[in-house]
């Protein structure tokens, strides 16, 4: 049987981040260069709750969406609604069955438990993006972060024709903080902070 993780505790911390988050700083640029913090909150939001679908099996549009597909934005209420599906999709993946067979997420059929660890490393990376992005302290969980860096590496050591899913690897020192790593593993610049205005 597949070990299952619990999102719990990164799905708290990017909970967390959500709600020190000011309405203020919703236009505000994120590492992710096509997303304002409205868009990547609005994302989080989106993938919270098809990661449910994901977890349960219940596939439909919510699973078939490519997440390039559009670009998405906060409504109204959107703190309550991202706090309902961080705790939604926590409570999906601690489902033994959510780990086992086939799901689809994003258009793509996968093992369940490749998708759970997929689900759990969105919320590593964009808990950091919305850290960043915010000014604001980032802990994530540690088990969560073993967790992407496993999953990144077994990526960038893969099969080189199938592209990078996030963009480029960022070399990092090999002595860096585990963190730094699984965000150059993931394109990112462990560097980045919001430009100064």
């Amino acid at each position: 049987m597949t070990e299952m993780i619990d999102f719990a505790a990164q799905a708290r911390e990017v909970s967390r981040l959500a709600a020190g988050t000011a309405e203020q700083q919703l236009d505000a640029p994120t590492p992710c260069e096509k997303y304002a913090v409205r868009h990547l909150l609005g994302h989080l939001v989106g993938l919270a709750a098809a990661f449910q679908d994901v977890a349960r099996k219940d596939l439909g549009p919510a699973t078939r969406l490519s997440p390039d597909a559009m670009r998405p934005d906060v409504d109204p209420g959107w703190r309550a609604e991202l706090d309902r599906n961080l705790a939604g999709m926590a409570a999906a993946w601690r489902t033994p069955d959510a780990w086992q067979g086939e799901t689809q997420a994003g258009g793509v059929t996968l093992p369940g438990a490749v998708a759970g660890q997929v689900a759990l490393n969105e919320l590593v990376l964009h808990g950091w993006d919305l850290a960043r992005a915010t000014s604001q302290e980032y802990v994530p969980d540690p088990d969560a972060l073993q967790v992407s860096y496993a999953l990144l590496t077994s990526w960038a050591e893969s099969d080189a024709t199938t592209g990078p899913l996030f963009g480029s690897v960022v070399p990092v020192p090999e002595s860096a903080p585990l963190l730094d790593k699984v965000l150059g593993l993931a394109g990112r610049r462990p560097d980045w902070r919001p430009p100064v205005r």
